[in-house]
């Protein structure tokens, strides 16, 4: 259905909406990475806008980081508008004595990776991951909060919990990185993943989420909530990750049955 028929206005600013339109076609593509932005001119005469309005809505993109320039000069989409995360290509556990493969999978694609563990403590976990961890209703498990960086930019959050009966005398509970990462730990210590199931939602982020993210503005952020089942169907790890919705995709291969 046209916009027109459907009698709705978009009542934002109208900078806001041309860096809206703009921010779309770099994420799909018709901007490509090193691909200059059309003139003021042309986007003035585009948006029916002035050229402060203009200037305005380049700021916001300047600040979410998708393109370059100052004023004066033509404005370029960054080479890394947009990352395209994989999560089966790093789900299995690394091999022995290799590092976390979210990684190293990172890494593949031409950037310095690295994590920085913020929190490691018993906690009571959000009331959806209580429940997916079948957790009474008071209950608490063991969390591991890390901070996920590329080219030393925070790109994701990532708050794992686990059963307590798993984590108690490991170093789950030990306040350093694990070599490998948690799912390398778990194998060995007889909980292999088997299954893993994703929830995902774009949400406002909350205080600590645009802190730690470096958020420019109020742009929804990408949550994902990852069940890992081992033998018997078991719950051994739920994790929360939230990454910049307008920097990101997830990418999910399927099979017809």
């Amino acid at each position: 259905m046209p916009i027109e028929e459907t009698g709705s206005i978009d009542p934002r600013s109208l900078h806001e909406r041309i860096a809206a339109d703009l921010r779309d076609e770099i994420m799909n593509g018709d901007l490509a990475p090193g691909t200059k932005l059309p003139s003021t001119a042309q986007l003035k005469e585009r948006f029916a806008a002035s050229n402060a309005t203009v200037q305005k809505a380049l700021g916001l993109l300047k600040d979410e980081r998708l393109v370059v320039g100052r004023a004066g000069a033509a404005v370029t989409v960054r080479d890394h508008r947009q990352r395209t995360m994989r999560p089966a290509s790093y789900m299995a556990p690394a091999a022995g004595g290799e590092r976390y493969r979210w990684l190293t999978e990172a890494e593949k694609l031409g950037t310095h990776a690295r994590s920085r563990l913020l929190r490691v403590a018993e906690v009571a976990p959000p009331a959806d991951v209580t429940a997916a961890l079948r957790l009474p209703e008071s209950g608490t498990a063991q969390l591991r909060q890390q901070l996920l960086l590329i080219d030393d930019e925070p790109v994701e959050l990532v708050s794992s919990y686990y059963p307590l009966a798993i984590a108690r005398g490991t170093a789950i509970e030990k306040r350093r990185k694990i070599r490998g990462g948690t799912p390398a730990l778990l194998a060995e210590l007889g909980y292999p993943p088997r299954l893993s199931v994703d929830r995902v939602s774009a949400r406002v982020p909350t205080q600590e989420q645009f802190t730690a993210l470096r958020l420019p503005g109020d742009l929804p952020v990408l949550r994902t909530l990852r069940v890992v089942h081992g033998d018997g169907d078991i719950p051994i790890e739920v994790t929360v990750m939230v990454k910049a919705g307008h920097l990101y995709e997830m990418e999910y291969e399927f099979t017809a049955e």
